[in-house]
């Protein structure tokens, strides 16, 4: 029987790292291109109602109050 050598290329795994580190860097440079932070924002909504309490497509029954308290005039 005989046995199979393997041959070992210190060139070959060096390159195989480096191509694995440019990979990296490539896609961090495209995620960084696609969606990276170009800064503000040019368009402007105003400020946006943000109660749970006051939502129009709310699936729970509104207390008579406006607060979420029970008591003399929350029960």
């Amino acid at each position: 029987m005989t046995e199979l050598s393997h041959q070992v290329s210190l060139f070959r795994s060096w390159v195989n790292v480096f191509l694995m580190v440019l990979l990296i860097l490539a896609m961090g440079f495209y995620a960084f291109a696609v969606i990276g932070d170009r800064g503000m924002p040019d368009w402007n909504y105003g400020a946006v109602k943000d109660v749970p309490a006051e939502s129009p497509y709310a699936t729970y029954e509104l207390l008579p109050h406006p607060q979420h308290v029970r008591g003399a005039k929350g029960e």
